[in-house]
């Protein structure tokens, strides 16, 4: 058996088609874009790209973008009072703050103090406490896509066993929130397992639909999956490879050549969930500028 691959790629051009609508509304009503602010603080490269992506994206879609880079030397406070002219700026209906930072800057503070009305990417306290008990809220962008794949792919977790590997604020623990609500398209049994979790491959391999986020090559191998299963692989690794141009080559968390022979269905990497968090970034500043403006938006999971 060959697993069916669950394009990211394809399910993020629906989005993008799903926002064409209301991003004309907008500009109809308001006479201006939506308008997403990305902070960038130093020089990584990897955040770099990510900038890029993102920015060439708004382009394309319509959206109004904004880059503000500051010198990695940026103190804390001069990171704060570029996000607070942020929330002050009628242009900007989203802001992200591209992390990591650097070590001169306490995140968790920075992260606070974006509006919750203007946080796009879905980190703010008052936006995971919303999410946890089910209230409208800004979804982190790649468990929201993790979600939406599932939902427009035809793989609902309604009634499933879910396995998440890996407990981060960013994936694991939102995705967590996301399936165990009382509604369409989640209704879940979940389990989030950690590497503190004993009999790993036991609990793993109990899952309809097992969500791998531990952010370590190759680590899901076939054993550790129930042939049938749905796989969802949120890492994205660099391993050496000599045969690269650039030396490396980009690798999930899930043993993809093996696994793919014993699941039902499975995400690539690259083409996966990565496509699908850009593409929610953007559904998510489109949203808050419908918000802002009351103008209609019909919900890409209805």
């Amino acid at each position: 058996m060959s697993a069916v691959i669950i394009s990211g790629k394809e399910i993020a051009g629906d989005i993008y088609a799903h926002l064409a609508d209301p991003i004309k509304s907008i500009g109809e009503r308001i006479e201006r874009q939506p308008g997403l602010a990305v902070v960038l603080v130093g020089d990584n490269p990897a955040s770099q790209v990510y900038v890029r992506m993102k920015t060439r994206m708004c382009q394309k879609l319509g959206i109004y973008s904004e880059q503000i880079t500051l010198d990695a030397k940026a103190s804390h406070e001069e990171v704060l009072s570029t996000v607070r002219s942020l929330n002050e700026n009628h242009a900007i209906d989203g802001i992200l703050v591209q992390l990591p930072l650097p070590p001169q800057c306490t995140e968790s503070e920075i992260i606070d103090a974006i509006s919750p009305d203007k946080d796009v990417d879905g980190f703010h306290p008052m936006n995971v406490g919303r999410l946890l008990i089910g209230s409208p809220a800004f979804i982190p962008c790649t468990p929201f896509g993790v979600w939406v794949m599932l939902a427009k792919g035809g793989f609902s977790p309604e009634g499933k066993h879910v396995v998440i590997v890996g407990r981060s604020n960013i994936v694991g623990k939102p995705i967590f929130s996301i399936l165990c609500q009382k509604m369409k398209y989640a209704n879940a049994t979940v389990t989030l397992c950690h590497s503190r979790t004993p009999n790993l491959p036991e609990v793993t391999r109990s899952a309809d639909i097992l969500i791998a986020a531990i952010g370590r090559a190759n680590f899901i191998t076939a054993d550790m999956v129930k042939p049938g299963a749905v796989v969802i692989d949120v890492g994205i690794n660099r391993v050496d490879d000599t045969d690269s141009e650039n030396g490396y080559r980009l690798v999930g968390d899930v043993s993809y050549d093996e696994v793919s022979q014993i699941a039902s269905a499975i995400t690539p990497v690259p083409g996966g969930v990565g496509p699908m968090t850009i593409a929610m970034l953007m559904y998510n500043t489109v949203l808050s500028c419908s918000r802002r403006y009351s103008v209609p938006f019909v919900p890409i999971i209805k």
